[in-house]
C-alpha cells in the first residue's frame, strides 16, 4: 500500500508551502546525469552516508565555535588558516576530516576488535568511540599536547619485535612523552595496555585525559566516574580506563564549563578537588587523571578491558587468546631484501591483512569496518598465496549464506560485480589450495552463474551496452550509475572460472554453459567498444560506453590485472595505461579526480602490475611513489590528500592497499601467466649491489609452492627455485633485469645468472 502513496505529492506541496525548491524536481535532475538504473542510490550507502554526515553536523556544532578547546590532530591541522590542511567551511553543511584520515590499528590475530591509534598517539580503544590523550607539564608551565606537536618533533612507529604495537614519541623543548599502545591478553581476556614514558629535567605533570572525540569527530561522553582509589573512570557506565598507580590530582569539566584543559592551566577551583563523577547533557563530558612526579621521568600504565566489547560483536568465539602474532606470520610467504623500507612495508601490509580478517574479512579497522565481497576478494588473493588458506575458508564457509534465492551474492543493491568476483576468488583458492571447494558452497555456482547470465540487458534499439550488465552504482567510485566495463569484465572472469571448476570436475555441459556465457560477455564487451567513438579515437577502455577517456577508466584495467582476460600489452589496455599516466598522475600516484579526490595507492600499484606484467620498466616509479606515500607506521589511507598527503577518503588504514602491497612483492619474485611462472622480473637492481641473498616464499601458485632465492647476488648471483608441485610442473621463466633472460628453467638445481651485454661464459662481477 506505501508504494501507492502519493508522497511526491505531499512533498511538494510542503516544499512549496515553506518557499523551498521541490526535492522531487531536483532528484530528477540529478539523476539525469547517470544511466536509468534499477537502483538509484544503495540503501547501504544513504545509510552509511547519513551515520558519516550526522557526525559531521555534530563537528559543525560543536568545534567552530570552540577552538579553544584541545582538540585531535586533523582539527588542529584542518581548521588553522595557516596550515596547508586548511578547508574553508562557509557553506559546508557538515565539517568533516578531509585532510588527516589516517590511523593504525592494534590488536591481536584472532581478534575482531580494533583500537586505533592516530598521528599523533590519541587513542581510541572502542570502535567509533571516545578517545584517551596524554599531556606534559613541567614546573614552569610550559606544555606538551600532542594534537599541536609539530611535525619535526613527533616520531611515530610500529617498533621492531614479534608483537604489534604502535610507538608514538614527541618533544617540545626539553619535555618528552612516549607511549606504546598495544592489545595483550590478561587472564585470558583482551585488554588495550598503554606504556607512558613521560620526562622532564625538573618534574613535571602528566595528565591522562578522557576526550570526547576521536579521528571523525565528536563521540559523545554523557557521564564519567571516579574507580576507586583515583586508579581510573568509568565512561559512560560500561567502559573502565584503569591506571596502574593513584592520581594525585583528578580533575573533570562538561560543556558549558569549557574544556578541561583550561581548568588545568588556570588553576581552576576543581584543580586538585575530588569530583567524583561528572555528567553532560551535551555528552561533552571530561575527565582527567594528573600525576605530579619530582625527578627526571616517570612511568604509568593504562589499561582499558575489551572483553565487554567483543560479546557485543559476538565474537567470544572467534577469540583464541593463545593465538600470537609470531604464530600467525609464521608460515606466510618470507621476504629478505637489502632494502629495508620495503621489507618493512611487506611486513606491515602482512600484517594489516591478518589484522582484518579474523571473521569477515574487511577493507578497514575503522570507517569500513564492514563486508562488502570486492574488497574481500582482493584481500583474499595475496592472503592465498602467502598460504594463509584457513583465514580464507572461514569466510569461503560462508558464502551459501551470503548468496539470495536469485544467485546474486549481494554487496549492496546496484553493484553488480560481485558474482565475477566470488567466482573468480573460489577458483583461485581451488586451484591454489589443491583442495575441493566444499559441497555447500560448490552448489552456490549454479544458480551464481545463472544471474549472471540473466541479468544481462538488452534494449531493441541497437544500444553500445547490449548485452553488458545493467547500470548500477559503481563498486569502484567510478561515477554516477553506468553501465561500467569493470562490472563485465568481472562477470568475464568469474564465467570463465566456473567454466573450468565445473570442467574439472567432469560436469562438461555446466561447463560449456559457463564457458558460452562467457563468450558472450566477450563478444558484447568487443561490441559495445566498437561502437564507443571515445574508444575509437583513443584507443583505449573508457569506464563506460558512455564516457570519456577521464579517471575512471582505471576501472578498465582489471581485465589485465588481476585477471589476465588479455594478453600482457594488449594495446587497449596499454593505451588506457598511458592515459591514465599522461593526465591522471600527481606526485607519481594515480590521483582518482571521482569521488576520491586523492591519491589512491592501491590503483597506482594496479596500474603498475600492467606495466610490470608488460615488460614496461615504468612499473618501478610507481612503486616507489607508492612507498614514498605510506605513512610512518606502514599505512596507506584509501585516498591521499595531494598536498598534506594525509587521508582524506575513506580509512585510514585501508586494507585493499596493504593487499596490493604484498600481490605487488610477490609478483616482483614470482608472478603467474596462464601457462606458466615468471621469476625475478621485478627485481631491483640495487639489490645486486650486496652478497646478501635474495629470498621471497614459499608462495601458493596453481602449480605448487615456489620459493625463489638469488645467492650471492654481487659475486656470483645464482638463482634457485624450490618447489614443491601438486601437478605437472609449469614452465619458468627466469626474466631478472640486468641478467640474460632464460626460459624453462628447471626448478631445484642452481643456475647462475648471466648479466647482459657480457660474453655467455662470465658472470656479473
Amino acid at each position: 500500500m506505501l508504494r501507492f502513496f502519493p508522497w511526491k505529492l505531499i512533498v511538494r506541496h510542503a516544499a512549496r508551502a515553506y518557499g523551498v525548491s521541490d526535492p522531487a524536481l531536483w532528484m530528477a535532475r540529478i539523476r539525469q546525469f547517470s544511466q536509468p538504473s534499477e537502483v538509484q542510490e544503495p540503501i547501504e550507502l544513504l545509510r552509511a552516508g547519513l551515520h558519516f554526515h550526522a557526525r559531521g553536523l555534530i563537528n559543525t556544532k560543536a568545534i567552530q565555535h570552540n577552538m579553544d578547546w584541545v582538540w585531535p590532530y586533523w582539527v588542529e591541522r584542518q581548521f588553522d588558516p595557516a596550515d596547508n590542511s586548511f578547508v574553508p567551511r562557509a557553506f559546508s553543511f557538515s565539517h568533516i576530516n578531509l585532510t588527516h584520515r589516517n590511523w593504525t590499528a592494534i590488536g591481536l590475530p584472532e581478534l575482531g576488535i580494533y583500537p586505533i591509534v592516530d598521528p599523533r598517539g590519541l587513542v581510541t580503544p572502542l570502535h567509533d568511540g571516545w578517545s584517551l590523550d596524554f599531556w606534559l607539564t613541567d614546573a614552569t608551565g610550559q606544555q606538551l599536547l600532542p594534537s599541536r606537536a609539530h611535525e619535526d618533533d613527533v616520531d611515530q612507529c610500529i617498533p621492531p619485535g614479534p608483537d604489534l604495537a604502535v610507538q608514538t614519541t614527541l618533544w617540545e623543548a626539553d619535555l618528552q612523552l612516549r607511549q606504546r599502545v598495544e592489545v595483550v591478553v590478561e587472564d585470558n581476556l583482551p585488554v588495550l595496555k598503554i606504556s607512558i614514558h613521560a620526562g622532564c629535567p625538573a618534574g613535571g605533570t602528566l595528565a591522562v585525559a578522557i576526550r570526547p572525540y576521536n579521528p571523525e569527530g565528536v563521540q559523545f561522553i554523557d557521564r564519567v566516574e571516579e574507580l576507586p582509589d583515583r586508579k581510573g573512570w568509568l565512561v559512560n557506565g560500561t567502559t573502565q580506563v584503569i591506571c596502574d598507580q593513584k592520581a594525585d590530582r583528578i580533575a573533570t569539566s562538561h560543556y558549558d564549563r569549557g574544556d578541561l584543559f583550561h581548568h588545568l592551566r588556570k588553576g581552576d577551583d576543581r584543580d586538585g578537588q575530588e569530583a567524583a563523577s561528572e555528567v553532560c547533557d551535551q555528552g561533552m563530558a571530561t575527565a582527567a587523571s594528573l600525576y605530579d612526579f619530582p625527578g627526571n621521568e616517570m612511568h604509568l600504565t593504562v589499561r582499558v578491558p575489551l572483553d565487554k566489547e567483543l560479546k557485543e560483536l559476538s565474537q567470544v568465539y572467534l577469540f583464541r587468546p593463545e593465538a600470537t602474532w609470531s604464530s600467525a606470520t609464521s608460515t606466510c610467504s618470507e621476504l629478505s631484501i637489502p632494502d629495508l623500507r620495503i621489507q618493512k612495508l611487506y611486513r606491515t601490509a602482512v600484517r594489516t591483512l591478518i589484522l582484518l580478517s579474523v571473521g569477515d574479512v574487511v577493507p578497514g579497522p575503522y570507517t569500513y569496518r564492514r563486508f562488502w565481497f570486492r574488497d574481500a576478494c582482493l584481500m583474499m588473493n595475496p592472503l592465498m598465496t602467502m598460504g594463509l588458506l584457513d583465514r580464507c575458508r572461514r569466510m569461503i564457509d560462508q558464502l551459501p549464506v551470503r548468496q539470495q534465492r536469485s544467485g546474486y551474492f549481494r554487496s549492496q543493491d546496484g553493484e553488480w560485480d560481485s558474482n565475477g568476483q566470488v567466482l573468480w576468488m573460489l577458483n583461485r583458492f581451488r586451484k591454489l589450495s589443491n583442495q575441493p571447494l566444499p559441497r555447500a558452497v560448490y552448489a552456490t555456482l549454479d544458480s551464481a552463474v545463472r544471474w549472471l547470465d540473466q541479468k544481462r540487458v538488452y534494449s531493441m534499439k541497437l544500444s553500445r551496452h547490449n548485452g553488458l550488465l545493467p547500470a548500477g552504482f559503481s563498486a569502484e567510485h567510478l561515477g554516477p550509475n553506468d553501465h561500467y566495463y569493470w562490472d563485465d569484465f568481472w562477470a568475464e572472469a568469474g564465467l570463465c572460472a566456473a567454466a573450468e571448476i565445473w570442467a574439472d570436475a567432469g560436469e562438461a555441459k555446466k561447463s560449456e554453459y559457463a564457458k558460452r556465457t562467457a563468450e558472450e560477455f566477450r563478444s558484447a564487451i568487443e561490441r559495445s567498444l566498437e561502437m564507443s567513438p571515445e574508444a575509437r579515437a583513443s584507443g583505449g577502455i573508457p569506464a563506460s560506453p558512455y564516457r570519456r577517456m577521464d579517471s575512471g577508466a582505471v576501472g578498465s584495467l582489471v581485465a589485465d590485472y588481476p585477471l589476465q582476460l588479455v594478453p600482457a600489452g594488449d594495446e587497449r589496455i596499454m593505451a588506457t595505461v598511458n592515459t591514465m599516466l599522461k593526465k591522471h598522475f600527481h606526485r607519481g600516484g594515480f590521483f582518482q579526480d571521482v569521488i576520491h579526490s586523492g591519491i589512491n595507492a592501491y590503483l597506482t600499484l594496479d596500474i603498475a602490475q600492467t606495466l610490470l606484467r608488460s615488460g614496461d620498466e615504468r612499473w618501478r616509479d610507481l612503486m616507489d611513489a607508492v612507498a614514498d606515500l605510506a605513512s610512518p607506521t606502514g599505512q596507506w589511507p584509501e585516498a591521499i590528500h595531494p598536498r598534506t598527503l594525509g587521508g582524506c577518503m575513506g580509512d585510514g588504514q585501508h586494507g585493499w592497499a596493504a593487499a596490493e602491497w604484498v600481490m605487488m612483492i610477490r609478483n616482483c619474485f614470482v608472478r603467474e601467466e596462464p601457462d606458466r611462472l615468471v621469476v625475478g622480473s621485478g627485481l631491483f637492481r640495487e639489490w645486486f649491489d650486496h652478497d646478501e641473498e635474495l629470498l621471497y616464499g614459499p608462495t601458493l601458485t596453481p602449480w605448487g609452492k615456489v620459493r625463489v632465492r638469488i645467492l650471492q647476488p654481487k659475486s656470483a648471483p645464482t638463482v634457485v627455485i624450490e618447489s614443491d608441485w601438486h601437478r605437472a610442473a609449469p614452465q619458468i621463466d627466469v626474466c631478472i633485469p640486468g641478467f640474460i633472460a632464460m626460459q624453462n628453467v628447471a626448478a631445484g638445481p642452481p643456475v647462475p645468472l648471466r648479466a647482459e651485454n657480457m660474453p655467455a661464459d662470465s658472470r656479473r662481477v
